[in-house]
């Protein structure tokens, strides 16, 4: 799967299961959602380009952009959820929660989406 495939997949269950969750979630906690979601949908989109960047690179190219990339993310979201909730003063259980939620969800289709990408013969890979 290419990462613009990917990227309109993630976007598109985004959109959707926001769209259906909408009317059910408090107003006030409206903004906490929507930055989770958006934080776990680039922190998905940023781990896939990474990978299928690195995968046709040497071992150690592959595993240094795939360990660093990791803990580049994690500092990075680590920092984003802290200041969404220290400076503009998001509610701390939707953040989290819509944030875990997404991340397990498109944690599961990453791996997936890898895993079909490196199970074809190479000349379909290309």
């Amino acid at each position: 799967m290419s990462l613009g495939k990917y990227a309109l997949v993630v976007m598109g269950v985004v959109a959707v299961t926001l769209a259906a969750a909408w009317p059910a979630v408090a107003p006030e906690a409206r903004a906490a959602v929507l930055c989770g979601a958006a934080l776990s949908a680039g922190n998905t989109v940023l781990a896939y380009f990474l990978t299928i960047w690195s995968i046709t690179r040497s071992p150690n190219v592959f595993l240094g952009v795939v360990l660093g990339g990791m803990v580049a993310r994690m500092v990075a979201m680590l920092s984003a959820v802290v200041a969404a909730v220290l400076l503009a003063g998001l509610p701390v259980l939707p953040l989290a929660a819509s944030l875990l939620a997404y991340f397990v969800a498109f944690l599961a289709f990453e791996l997936t989406a890898l895993h079909r990408r490196t199970s074809q013969p190479a000349a379909v890979r290309s």
